[in-house]
């Protein structure tokens, strides 16, 4: 397995376009060979004095750290669509994500447990 994995602030008054915005994703990643999609909504996320989620996205009290990341079945399926997926029209049919992207940090895994 290897995960691609993402951290972001979104406000928190768009929680229903957030929402719409990730079914909507997690359809196209699927189409593109992902096996799993999980999105999450920041329920207990502290703010740590030298660093933590928020600080790492810049997250204004408006905000909710949200989390998820896909699954795929490795690395270069993951290589092979990633790109695929990013560039489907119906991402570009979404329009603007609900959230300031530039905030947003991401970075693929390898798996070494998987209990």
């Amino acid at each position: 397995m290897y995960v691609m994995s993402f951290v972001a602030a979104v406000p928190t008054a768009r929680k229903d376009d957030y929402l719409a915005h990730c079914v909507k994703a997690a359809e196209i990643f699927k189409s593109h060979g992902a096996t799993r999609v999980v999105e999450l909504w920041g329920d207990f996320v502290p703010e740590g004095q030298v660093t933590s989620y928020g600080r790492a996205v810049r997250a204004q009290e408006d905000e909710t750290i949200v989390t998820g990341w896909q699954e795929w079945p490795d690395k270069a399926t993951c290589d092979a669509n990633m790109e695929k997926a990013m560039s489907d029209p119906r991402f570009q049919a979404m329009g603007d994500m609900p959230f300031d992207g530039k905030r947003m940090i991401y970075a693929g895994f390898d798996a070494l447990v998987d209990d």
